[in-house]
């Protein structure tokens, strides 16, 4: 099967999960992504492991010499499915024969089915809880599955429901996945997050990084470089995971392992999806659900922040937090440049408290000497003249840290009108120029819903990366400059202010350049009268104009 053809048919199982909880009054609430995810990991679980059963070198031949190798594996005994599951990889979900789709499609026509479907989920996530769950920051572990059919509220089309949902997921096949290398799962599950995401949906607002910006991250970080071994990469914001996937698909997946930490549970949910699909199973240990700022998680034994070769970050760029600002203050070495100021008054839809400038901190205290990170802000930060954003701007220019900006086009996120950059930093402090890039030109146009968007697409992504890599200086797109000159203009990343200004001059004779005088007497001239004629108007106008005595008189006799 094709690529393509694979993502419709992917595509077209997320639709027909959606159009089951529509139909059942789920549509648009908070348990409609629960139920079409847990389905569709459900469905990609099952046929994972059958996949990988099938190759088994002990079992792998009477299952697949077999008509049907769910009902084959229906026949097994407890002991040689306990013997199957020790041979497997430790990244392959574990499923009992109960357990497959088969099994439990073929229990369909039995009573209290909707019971049945939940027992069973809750059992794989049972089952797979060492391998598939992750933790909170309070080291609570959330596992994999969870009741599906206990959100529609009338018992009695509950039955109904869970036979709804297994129909959708009875026709497809993940197996031509499996057989074949195909980097498709970023664009599916861009399509599968659409609706489950609102960017102005309160604390911590889930953003989905854009897939071009993602890659530009990835690219410039990594570079080409193929000899990579034991990588660690880190979101301290991580969302759904794209800027993550996007480094691990640069460095190879069996070459990195990932960490992650984000407050939103719905987003740690995702991420988990995101590293399944992802074949990065065995870094789902190291994804926390908490908040990074008041309690960190990836630490060393002695307490110190872990340290990791790449970080890459989208936080959110404002959120009121006068609940634990204080708190933040007093850790004077991690918030070295200091944190915002408290409010006088919350205002949920409209925060004014710039987080992102924490998170930057930390990011910069999270790296290795040697190690290189990047993150999304809002490009107002770049020319900063005053306090904390001021005071981040100085150190990572006087320390060499920051090695580029990259000023993106407006409207590359679908529900925020911010103008967002992207800062590249080296801990090594190596370089000796700061590639800077204004690629607000770039991009086309396109309407998403109601939202108004700008793309980049491959051919810009390219320019950006080689632009970068090379340093070149380009009319109105980049310029490399050195350290010193960024301090004389007070700190300034925006290319913008270091493009030099040119004057275009054109040769014309003398009998040209009298013609061109002449003309712009005579328009002047004309204009002048004009002027003139209108300004007499104006004041005989208000010449005409008198006092009325009768005005009020009529109402006041009432």
């Amino acid at each position: 099967m094709s690529n393509i053809n694979i993502s419709e048919a992917t595509i077209a199982l997320i639709d027909s999960l959606k159009s089951t909880t529509g139909a059942y009054g789920l549509a648009g609430t908070g348990s409609e992504y629960k139920i079409v995810t847990e389905m569709f990991l459900y469905k990609f679980f099952n046929d994972k492991f059958g996949y990988e059963a099938k190759r088994d070198e002990v079992y792998g031949e009477r299952l697949r010499t077999a008509e049907k190798w769910d009902a084959e594996y229906d026949k097994f005994t407890e002991d040689e499915v306990e013997d199957l599951f020790s041979y497997l990889p430790h990244s392959v979900p574990r499923m009992k024969p109960e357990h497959t789709l088969s099994h439990l499609y073929n229990s369909a026509t039995k009573g209290d089915f909707s019971t049945l479907l939940d027992a069973t989920l809750i059992d794989i996530a049972s089952l797979n809880a060492d391998t598939f769950s992750v933790t909170t920051s309070g080291k609570s572990k959330v596992n994999i599955f969870f009741p599906l059919t206990t959100y529609v509220t009338d018992t009695q089309k509950r039955d109904e429901f869970a036979k709804a949902l297994m129909n959708n997921v009875a026709s497809f096949n993940f197996e031509d996945v499996f057989g074949e290398k195909y980097d498709f799962f970023s664009h599916i599950f861009e399509y599968l997050l659409k609706g489950f995401n609102n960017a102005s949906g309160g604390k911590y607002a889930e953003y989905y990084t854009p897939h071009a910006i993602a890659q530009v991250m990835a690219r410039l970080l990594v570079g080409d470089k193929s000899d990579f071994r034991g990588i660690t990469c880190y979101d301290p914001s991580a969302g759904t995971g794209t800027l993550l996937m996007a480094l691990a698909h640069q460095i190879g997946e069996d070459r990195c392992s990932i960490y992650s930490q984000d407050i939103s549970e719905k987003s740690s949910e995702m991420l988990r999806l995101n590293l399944i699909l992802n074949n990065l199973s065995a870094s789902l240990p190291n994804v926390v659900q908490g908040n990074t700022l008041t309690e960190p998680s990836h630490k060393e034994n002695n307490g110190v922040l872990k340290k990791f070769d790449f970080i890459v970050s989208n936080p959110p760029f404002k959120l009121d937090f006068p609940e634990y600002r204080d708190t933040l203050a007093a850790d004077t070495i991690r918030f070295w440049a200091g944190v915002p100021n408290s409010v006088k008054k919350v205002d949920p839809n409209k925060p004014k408290m710039a987080i992102y400038t924490c998170f930057i901190q930390h990011l910069l205290n999270s790296l290795k000497p040697t190690g290189k990170g990047a993150i999304v802000i809002p490009t107002g930060f770049i020319t900063s003249k005053s306090g904390v954003e001021k005071r981040i701007l100085q150190r990572i220019v006087d320390e060499k840290w920051v090695y580029g900006c990259v000023s993106m086009p407006s409207n590359v996120f679908a529900t925020t009108g911010t103008n967002v950059s992207v800062l590249f930093f080296d801990k090594s402090a190596q370089s000796d120029k700061v590639i800077l890039i204004d690629a607000s030109k770039l991009g086309e146009e396109y309407k998403e819903g109601n939202n108004q968007k700008r793309r980049l697409r491959d051919f810009e992504i390219d320019k950006i990366v080689n632009t970068f890599q090379n340093k070149e200086a380009v009319d109105d797109f980049s310029v490399a400059v050195t350290y010193d000159e960024i301090k004389e203009k007070g700190y300034s990343l925006s290319a913008g202010q270091y493009f030099d200004i040119k004057i275009d001059y054109v040769d014309i004779t003398e009998e040209e350049f009298n013609k061109r005088m002449n003309n712009y007497r005579s328009m002047l001239k004309a204009q002048f009268e004009e002027s003139h004629r209108l300004e007499e108007e104006i004041l005989k106008q208000l010449d005409s104009i008198s006092f009325n005595e009768n005005v009020g008189k009529e109402h006041g006799d009432e």
